[in-house]
């Protein structure tokens, strides 16, 4: 507790971003935990919005989150647990007392509910499942048998819909009357007699309707429909694609079952590109709330994997290790040849993998893409290799050391900018994500043909 006290007074005198959680708050907060003030807790969860609470319980020690979580008791509700990440989900769930988890649940919606519980232990979703109300649990059961990553775990069931030959006038009616409506709707769903979505109609178009207007006469023309098993991250690209706020979702006879929203939805792609991120780090679904023994245990394979392609270079410079001990000065230029070519493979591999995951990569234009990348590559590879010529010779006083580097580095950096889109290109094809493996190929790719050009072409022209 010290320690984090400690670490938090002096991180206070750091410049903080305006939408940061600020480290007075947190310090505040185990302070009035450790005290068991909650009095002063609540003072100082009150202003946070529910993601600046999770993001608090998110950033202090296990035990601290413990207490604060037992001292805040019912302050504690469902929009805070929606917004924990799931690596701590677990160990909140276990220290929340069960009139305070169900009355913090029962605030949820359906797909709240689901996204909350589906990756929870046995037990754990056990507990949650027991405190909703019949109706609740079917419809939370019912998505989660649903594949995991499809549109019927991201939906919501509740839908506010109304018969296709309905009039504005009877819409409002219907509306003022029901008492069960979602909290936030924007669409109202049509649907014919066999309970099939065929249009919908915005909030706004029917205020702005006279009341005798049919509501087939104000229909969106954006309208779309994504069935149960069709896979979340197609559905978040449409969503973006196509500037939709929510779609219906049908099951396999193409009944209305649910509905997505745009916040599900772009919640997905943030989840994507975190991914991204990650695996191009080679750090896979890794966050700070992890041990130390999860990170180990994540980050292990990919550094094994990297010591194997680090050999294998290794083994490349030792064909070569008279060709190092006649000429002392290629040992120094060695690592120049291949960190420039890491780096430019690093920046090709990083714009495809990306235009992969956004679809903008495809085999309409993959061949257009790679001849830019290796005109790219080639272009820098010869002003570099101009840059690294003249080094040469001023820096060791032989010509021909300034031509070896220059014209191993074109020869790199045109492998660099091919690597760099084929392989992430070849990876999708075969079926494996390449944000997660691109890089360690790509690294050993620029390593292998640097070395290899580099000490093959000195072995020729300086011995």
């Amino acid at each position: 507790m010290n320690d984090q006290v400690e670490t938090l007074e002096h991180a206070e005198d750091e410049t903080e971003d305006d939408y940061a959680l600020r480290n007075k708050v947190v310090l505040a907060a185990v302070e009035a935990a450790d005290s068991g003030d909650r009095a002063r807790l609540e003072e100082v969860l009150e202003p946070l919005h529910p993601a600046d609470i999770a993001d608090l319980l998110e950033q202090v020690g296990a035990d601290s989150r413990t207490s604060i979580l037992r001292l805040a008791g019912d302050y504690i509700d469902g929009e805070i647990l929606s917004e924990i990440d799931e690596d701590i989900r677990d160990s909140v769930i276990e220290a929340l007392e069960p009139e305070v988890l169900a009355a913090a649940v029962q605030e949820l919606e359906s797909d709240d509910v689901v996204d909350l519980i589906e990756d929870l232990d046995e037990p754990q979703q056990e507990a949650i499942l027991d405190v909703l109300d019949m109706v609740d649990r079917i419809a939370v059961e019912k998505a989660l048998s649903y594949p995991e990553y499809s549109a019927g775990r991201l939906m919501q069931r509740e839908v506010v819909i109304a018969p296709e030959h309905w009039t504005v006038g009877d819409t409002i009616d219907h509306l003022r009357a029901n008492a069960d409506l979602p909290d936030q709707f924007y669409h109202i769903v049509l649907v014919d007699p066999r309970h099939r979505p065929t249009a919908y109609v915005t909030l706004g178009r029917i205020m702005s309707s006279r009341r005798e207007v049919p509501l087939k006469a104000i229909t969106e023309d954006s309208f779309r429909v994504f069935e149960v098993d069709e896979e979340e991250g197609d559905v978040a690209y449409a969503f973006n694609q196509y500037h939709l706020i929510s779609a219906p979702v049908v099951d396999s006879d193409g009944r209305l079952v649910g509905v997505i929203t745009i916040d599900d939805a772009m919640a997905v792609l943030d989840e994507e590109h975190e991914e991204d991120v990650l695996r191009l780090g080679g750090v896979g679904d890794e966050s700070l709330s992890n041990s130390t023994l999860e990170i180990v245990r994540r980050r292990f394979p990919w550094l094994g994997i990297n010591l194997a392609t680090a050999i294998l270079a290794s083994i490349v410079i030792s064909f070569f290790d008279e060709v190092i001990a006649a000429v002392v000065a290629l040992a120094v230029l060695m690592p120049i040849v291949a960190s420039m070519g890491g780096n430019a493979g690093t920046q090709s591999m990083t714009v495809a993998v990306r235009a992969l995951a956004t679809r903008d990569l495809t085999g309409s234009n993959a061949w257009r893409v790679i001849r830019r990348e290796a005109m790219a590559g080639l272009l820098n590879g010869m002003i570099f290799a101009i840059v690294m010529g003249l080094v040469g010779l001023v820096w060791f006083g032989q010509p021909m050391i300034g031509v070896v580097i220059a014209v191993a580095m074109v020869v790199n950096l045109l492998a660099a900018g091919l690597s760099g889109v084929l392989i992430p290109l070849a990876l999708d094809k075969s079926g494996v994500d390449p944000a997660l493996a691109s890089g360690t190929f790509v690294t050993t790719v620029t390593d292998v043909v640097g070395f290899f050009a580099f000490l093959g072409l000195a072995s020729v022209m300086l011995l």
